[in-house]
């Protein structure tokens, strides 16, 4: 059979005339202008950028401390992506081919594929740590998906560096339920397993990973899933769209803005009414109308979408019937955590299925995979397994709206914040120690836009002076006597995209501020050592427990970073000046224990109420879960439950209230421990201290139960160990 060489003027012909397109398996390719410009494109920016065809690239992979930074900051797109790249490997198993992973810069994070061609990798480095950005490696999937945020397919010679073109690649990026870019998944093989399915199944794969993420992300809120064909409407060409509880649009993914004709920009900028005409109530009593059938939305355009309505939470919480019933058809329950592989794989068949029987003839006809839990990224590194952190102290904020509990001063704190948030104004916590100043910072961090991004705290007051500037800024190899091999990616930079929390900013050493400052100013930090600034873009929120002020006025504090913390300042109030300690307690005791949270005494919940908590919140939480541990299964915490210490601060605090001239009493309502009382039908002796009372008592009380301390101990109020000791001490 005789072929003719193309003319100049078809796509092949055209590919030659840029200095790609001679491979032999070139001609497996579409003919496709559009992705022949897009290459062209490249290969411009790449020599542009000073890159040769005949050049190698860097394949070098990050120092571990800087690897295990992109791994903890690309953690949450790790446990998404992971179990899906396992099925979607066995949809391509036969072709010998990697799945890849890779954050916004082009570093890989994660891969996994056949061992023969792992080997073949070795020289083009597809492991974990090297980058594959467009500027460091010249056109390739990852790099070129990254710059484009479109999915593309880079095939043998169309890479710009020769060292390459015995790869396929085919890449998709993927995006939050905001737009914002996450990272980038590809499949690179041998050139001469090219299939053209094989981008599908990566943009598939894709897609997969942004609706478990736009899941996990609003698994509180309404979720209106919706497609033109009610057949659609639970696979991956379905739209996903989630609302709040105001009625706010939270996020929608791909193929709802495709269905909707918007950007994420757009969607911001829309309601429910505005799309639909309909406003939440009407919506959710639309759904409940339709029974267990979808429902018809119409938009403004006059298209029809199929719907149905995903309810996993009372949409209203006081008054308002919006919530679902039992048996309630329109309103599903949410996803069980263990069901969530099971869901990857149904959407991985449906997906494959949707591509048509081609892929199951050319591929491989590949049943779901038994589902497993993904290894963390050190473990696949090392292939040991990490030491567990250890739990963060208390309940960790969800948002701002966790922190309300009551309290008049903390709602209007919190609505400041909000009037603030996402605006690039710089915030400064006031507060007493213990008070809550990190928590605030974390629950504003939570509901801000870069919620998904690090949070990374400096104690500015716990770090040495000679190593808090290395500790915020970094250093490079060598700058520091003692410093790591490689060097430090400092806090600032760990933070980047994230939230930046100086905690006693006040406490930070003169000479440090004026560099902060120009941090801050500029975007941009230098490493100790470096040669060349590091974009920083942070938002950043500063705490103290100091006057500011006040250190402005004695030249201790630099007036000019004073006012660059400052944008906006709020006061966290003390918990002795709180109205919510109660509804705290309670949470505190849930959190604590959430099958079956112990209640409080009415004793101890007024003795709770007329303590002055100098340690504030903090104190609170250590005092209810040492409480809780002793209550045991025990429903009530009592007195006896109580730490000793605790109680005898009180006894304390109470005795200098009744003695100390012109200070208020004690409130008639709250009595003093029984411990601290005199014995009954006893006049106390004039000259007997508190002291002294409290052990008569506690004799009184021992000999009248025949020296039994456990029946002392709960009529005193007291545990066993403080009766013991007092004896002892006699």
């Amino acid at each position: 059979m005789l072929t003719t060489r193309p003319s100049d003027g078809s796509t092949a012909g055209r590919k030659r005339e840029l200095g790609f397109g001679h491979s032999a398996t070139s001609v497996l390719l579409p003919t496709d202008p559009a992705h022949v410009e897009a290459i062209r494109k490249s290969h411009e920016r790449c020599a542009a950028l000073g890159l040769t065809r005949i050049g190698h690239g860097d394949y070098t992979p990050l120092p571990r401390a800087d690897l295990a930074q992109a791994h903890e900051r690309n953690r949450r797109l790790f446990v998404h992506a992971a179990p899906v790249m396992e099925l979607l490997l066995e949809q391509i198993i036969v072709s010998k081919s990697m799945v890849v992973l890779a954050d916004t810069q082009g570093t890989v994070l994660h891969s996994v594929g056949h061992a023969d061609l792992l080997e073949r990798t070795a020289k083009v480095a597809l492991a974990p740590g090297v980058n594959w950005a467009e500027a460091s490696k010249g056109t390739n999937g990852m790099g070129t998906a990254l710059v484009t945020e479109e999915p593309v397919f880079v095939h043998a010679d169309e890479h710009f560096m020769y060292a390459n073109d015995f790869l396929t690649c085919s890449a998709a990026p993927i995006f939050d339920p905001r737009g914002n870019l996450l990272g980038v998944l590809d499949v690179t093989g041998d050139h001469r397993s090219y299939h053209a399915h094989t981008l599908g199944l990566v943009k598939m794969s894709a897609r997969m990973i942004e609706n478990h993420w736009l899941t996990d992300d609003c698994q509180h809120a309404l979720r209106l899933h919706f497609h033109s064909r009610v057949e659609f409407i639970d696979t991956l060409m379905g739209g996903i769209l989630a609302v709040g509880e105001d009625g706010r649009l939270l996020g929608a993914n791909r193929s709802a803005l495709d269905l909707l004709g918007l950007s994420p920009a757009g969607l911001r900028m829309n309601s429910l009414e505005s799309l639909f005409g309909l406003g939440l109530a009407q919506l959710v009593d639309q759904a409940r109308s339709a029974a267990a059938g979808p429902f018809a939305l119409n938009l403004s355009n006059g298209l029809q979408l199929h719907a149905r309505l995903q309810m996993n939470w009372p949409l209203v919480r006081q008054g308002a019937r919006l919530q679902p019933e039992d048996g309630d058809a329109a309103a599903q329950p949410a996803e069980a955590a263990g069901e969530a592989g099971l869901a990857i794989a149904a959407d991985m068949a449906a997906g494959v299925a949707a591509l048509g029987g081609e892929v199951l003839a050319c591929l491989r006809e590949a049943a779901p995979l038994p589902v497993r839990a993904p290894a963390s990224p050190a473990v696949l590194l090392s292939g040991t397994a990490p030491r567990a952190r250890p739990a963060a102290e208390g309940e960790l904020p969800s948002d701002l709206s966790w922190l309300q509990t009551g309290d008049a001063q903390l709602d209007s704190v919190v609505a400041k914040l909000r009037r603030v948030m996402d605006r690039d104004i710089a915030v400064l916590i006031l507060g007493e120690t213990g008070s809550g100043k990190e928590v605030l910072a974390r629950a504003l961090h939570q509901e801000s836009a870069r919620a998904r991004q690090p949070f990374v705290a400096v104690n500015c007051a716990s770090i040495p002076e000679s190593l808090i500037e290395a500790e915020l800024f970094g250093y490079e190899e060598g700058a520091l006597s003692g410093g790591r091999r490689g060097g430090a990616v400092g806090r600032i930079l760990q933070a980047h995209g994230g939230t930046l929390f100086l905690d006693e900013v006040g406490d930070m050493p003169a000479g440090l501020q004026a560099r902060l400052l120009r941090v801050l100013q500029e975007g941009e930090v230098m490493p100790l050592g470096g040669t060349r600034p590091v974009p920083a873009d942070v938002a950043v929120v500063s705490a103290t427990h100091s006057d500011l002020r006040e250190l402005v006025e004695r030249q201790a504090f630099r007036e000019d970073l004073y006012y660059r913390l400052n944008g906006l300042s709020v006061r966290l109030p003390p918990l002795r000046e709180r109205s919510d300690l109660m509804a705290l307690a309670t949470r505190i005791l849930r959190s604590r224990c959430p099958l079956r949270a112990p209640t409080l005494d009415a004793d101890v919940a007024q003795l709770l109420q007329a303590y002055h908590w100098p340690g504030n919140v903090r104190q609170l939480v250590n005092v209810l879960r040492a409480a809780a541990a002793m209550a045991g299964d025990e429903p009530t915490i009592t007195r006896a439950h109580l730490p000793d210490d605790f109680l005898e601060d009180v006894q304390r605090s109470m005795g200098r209230r009744r003695g100390g001239a012109g200070t208020p009493a004690a409130p008639a309502s709250v009595e003093a421990p029984a411990a601290a009382l005199p014995p009954s039908g006893e006049a106390a002796d004039a000259g007997a201290t508190l002291e002294e009372l409290e052990m008569q008592t506690i004799l009184r009380v021992v000999q009248e139960l025949d020296g039994n301390i456990s029946l002392a101990s709960k009529r005193l109020g007291i545990s066993r160990n403080t009766i013991y000791r007092k004896l002892r001490r006699r």
